[in-house]
């Protein structure tokens, strides 16, 4: 049985339909459909049921697919042990957040890329949550404060943050002095979320008020930038506006609790040596720049990284 066979009903499995997974793949929706044919044949068993939306799976290509993607995984680390020089070949499907993958990430990538040649690397910039296992992903990136789910994480760094406003806000409205200050003023939010800050070694919970929200910390910046109102924003988003006097950071005495940039992919027993690669990359980029990250300019009253 083919192993490219294989992964394509894998992905065909994981996204619902062959349209989806031809374009994961980079594939003709045809040669998708022929390596289908292919597999169901020898198998003599319909493994997808084919509908106008899509494809969903039988009861067989339930179980097959559980052993299809074991099988595939075993092929591409077999394949990555004998290559020579410690290469990596294959695809590697990676979500990136907007705000930071382009800037902080994509040179991280592109580095290695360069170093394996065998290796396809397809990156998706988003700022919305995606799904990894259902969208086919081999891993993600996740900055911020994780929330509990079944994906694997790794931290491969600190993300520091503060509280910001513009000059001409401050002017114009004052600036909180303690947390419970901040539902004065307008908020410039993702969503609905709160906002944490630590006092001393306890954090305190705030429900910020704001009539400007985003799901761009980029765009965040851009609006406090402007007098629009106070930001809770990581330093490697703000650190330009704060050394250009744009931005200014408030309220350092309660400084945000740290957070982190991971690594997550979805549960298994091992980590394709490609995402561990990615990793070890990652955590040297992280320590190798600290100025990008802002962590160059701790202070006491920071929170200490996990």
């Amino acid at each position: 049985m083919d192993i490219e066979d294989l992964q394509t009903f894998v992905a065909v499995a994981d996204a619902g339909g062959v349209s989806a997974a031809a374009r994961r793949l980079g594939l003709s929706k045809s040669i998708v459909s022929r390596r289908l044919f292919r597999i169901e044949a020898e198998l003599g068993a319909q493994l997808l049921s084919r509908t106008t939306r899509g494809a969903a799976l039988t009861e067989a290509g339930s179980t097959f697919r559980d052993h299809a993607a074991r099988a595939s995984a075993e092929i591409d680390s077999a394949r990555e042990t004998i290559l020579p020089t410690g290469g990596l070949r294959g695809r590697l499907r990676v979500a990136m957040p907007l705000s930071f993958g382009p800037t902080h990430f994509a040179p991280v990538l592109a580095d290695m890329a360069l170093r394996h040649p065998q290796l396809h690397v397809h990156t998706s910039y988003s700022d919305r949550f995606t799904d990894l296992i259902a969208e086919g992903f081999d891993c993600g990136i996740r900055v911020g404060y994780l929330q509990d789910s079944n994906l694997i994480a790794k931290r491969i760094g600190p993300i520091y943050g503060s509280l910001v406003a513009s000059p001409a806000y401050i002017k114009a409205h004052g600036s909180p002095e303690t947390p419970d200050e901040v539902v004065a003023h307008d908020a410039l939010m993702q969503g609905t979320e709160a906002w944490q800050f630590m006092d001393g070694d306890k954090m305190v919970a705030v429900q910020p008020q704001g009539r400007f929200k985003a799901d761009s910390a980029l765009a965040l910046a851009a609006a406090a930038a402007t007098g629009l109102g106070i930001a809770r924003l990581p330093d490697c988003i703000t650190h330009e506006y704060v050394a250009s006097g744009a931005l200014v950071p408030i309220m350092t005495r309660y400084p945000p609790p740290s957070a982190g940039a991971y690594v997550v992919r979805p549960p298994g027993a091992h980590p394709a040596r490609k995402i561990r690669v990615l990793t070890e990359m990652l955590i040297e980029h992280f320590a190798r720049n600290p100025d990008v990250w802002g962590l160059d300019r701790s202070s006491t009253n920071r929170a200490k990284p996990s």
